[in-house]
């Protein structure tokens, strides 16, 4: 397992850690282990795609009818001359 230091933690931050450790039974190690677990945790939800994105967006917008799909259509790519 690796290891990570954290400096310069506030007083006020590493007392209540310690009470909220307490309160739950365990160190305040563990404690800490539990908080970066349920952390990164919340990032592995899948949050849609791109095109589900851009549909939320212009549905708070008004847009009443769907966007078509583009899959299977060639794009040309934008050109930037100058």
């Amino acid at each position: 397992m690796a290891q990570l230091v954290v400096r310069n933690v506030e007083e006020s931050v590493k007392s209540r850690l310690k009470r909220r450790a307490g309160r739950h039974g365990r160190s305040m190690e563990e404690e800490v282990r539990d908080i970066l677990r349920e952390a990164v945790k919340q990032e592995e939800v899948p949050l849609g795609g791109l095109g589900s994105g851009i549909a939320s967006r212009f549905r708070r917008a008004g847009l009443k009818s769907d966007i078509p799909e583009l899959r299977g259509h060639y794009v040309k790519p934008a050109s930037f001359d100058r």
